[in-house]
């Protein structure tokens, strides 16, 4: 598909303290057991879970609970008790949040309109929970705060029309990432490709760049020997300083559609960047120039024999080799899950037209969901695809599962589904 959206995206970065500007940026540590914002803890859809199944039970694993959602592509959002996604409900984009253990609704608050696409109805992004609150994105391009205990509005702006932007082609999916005392994310307007506004106040604190928005999330990397914003346009990926908003380098990828969507990943000091619509891979080298830095490529794998394209899923990076999701052609319907060696770009193994899908990792598994319904349990391990287990579980979906205290999290355009994966 073209530009088919995973959106989904972001906040509190694990452990990452670190002075720059002379200003300190704030420690953000979440228990391994939550998982507060798009990809995860640490926003590259792993988690430190321990003690989960080795192989699916004969029937699957157990259902605890499922509660009625509803249409929308935002990723679930799991903190202090509570399951957090936006939705289309009574023809509003709509927050809600629910127990985590039982399912049952414990708020619901009206954003804006119900947002239509040819692509796909309702919202994109994931929202980020921090604190004692929540920020979340919609289709058209609210930026809003909300108090996590019961849902009411702290602040809310209209970001696209704010800065004289335009809605993306196939909607905003940049899902929020705090960063100390900001909150992040693409709009895309102009000399605002990236925007950070105030948690507290919802006051804008920085802009920077030029460029279409695309459909990725941002993320807070350690790369080039600091903590840096790596964020992606439609045609480009940027490094920003976290404090000030100032631009740090820019490295050329233009991809059909502005259809850059996976977030940019870490490897070892490095960036590791992907896109489908037949584009491909690169990882990049940051060499210090002054105060910026010159981007170059350590490897680069493009085209129609790239070893891999990824379309809206994230990579997962283990042990030095990556583990994604290869979209053969111009968002073509064959897809193939693949590994890679993160530092050669070779690849490894594939297993062959496993399908559309996205996933996370835990305990030395991958735990991978397809767009028809099915979640599969894969080992972690660059030596062959070993599947520990496959079962149907819910409707066609594109959101990777979200893990927290040993509970796994799945959500489609009609429900939202809990399930038990620790070993008992």
């Amino acid at each position: 598909m073209r530009g088919l959206l995973f959106a989904g995206l972001m906040t509190c970065l694990t452990l990452v303290v670190a002075r720059h500007e002379g200003v300190a940026q704030t420690p953000q540590v979440k228990p391994a057991t939550e998982w507060p914002q798009f990809l995860g803890p640490q926003r590259n859809g792993i988690s430190a879970e321990t003690g989960l199944l080795k192989a699916w039970p004969a029937d699957g694993p157990t259902e605890v609970w499922r509660s009625p959602g509803g249409p929308g592509m935002s990723g679930l959002a799991i903190s202090r008790g509570h399951v957090v996604t936006l939705i289309h409900r009574e023809g509003k984009q709509t927050v809600i949040a629910l127990d985590a253990r039982t399912g049952k609704p414990q708020w619901a608050t009206v954003l804006a309109p119900e947002y239509h696409n040819g692509m796909g109805n309702g919202p994109r992004a994931t929202p980020a929970i921090f604190g004692d609150q929540v920020f979340v994105f919609t289709g058209e391009g609210i930026l809003a705060a909300l108090n996590l205990s019961d849902g009411k509005s702290v602040w809310s702006h209209n970001i696209v029309e704010d800065l004289e932007g335009e809605v993306a082609e196939y909607g905003m999916a940049s899902s929020p990432l705090i960063v100390g005392k900001h909150v992040i994310v693409t709009a895309g307007a102009p000399h605002a490709a990236v925007v950070a506004y105030d948690t507290k106040t919802g006051k804008l604190a920085w802009k920077t760049e030029d460029g279409a928005p695309g459909y990725s999330s941002p993320a807070l990397l350690d790369v080039g020997g600091r903590p840096q914003i790596v964020a992606s346009t439609g045609a480009a990926v940027l490094g920003i300083s976290p404090e000030k908003g100032s631009l740090l380098w820019k490295y050329p990828f233009e991809t059909n559609y502005n259809c850059n969507i996976a977030t940019p990943l870490a490897v070892k000091g490095q960036v590791f960047i992907s896109a489908g619509e037949n584009h491909g891979s690169v990882l990049l080298a940051l060499k210090p120039n002054a105060d910026q830095f010159d981007a170059s490529e350590v490897w680069s794998s493009l085209g129609t024999k790239s070893v891999l394209r990824n379309e809206w899923q994230t990579s997962i990076l283990h042990e030095g080799h990556l583990y994604g999701f290869d979209n053969v052609g111009a968002a073509g319907p064959v897809t193939h899950l693949t590994c890679i060696n993160a530092e050669t770009g070779e690849r490894v193994w594939q297993k062959l037209r496993f399908g559309k899908g996205n996933m996370i990792a835990a305990d030395g598994k991958l735990f991978a969901t397809t767009m028809n319904g099915e979640l599969v349990m894969i080992r972690l391990t660059p030596e062959k695809y070993d599947e520990l287990g496959r079962a149907t579980v819910i409707g066609s979906t594109r959101q990777a599962p979200a893990l927290a205290d040993g509970l796994l999290y799945l959500r489609d355009d009609k429900d939202i589904v809990c399930l038990d994966v620790r070993q008992k």
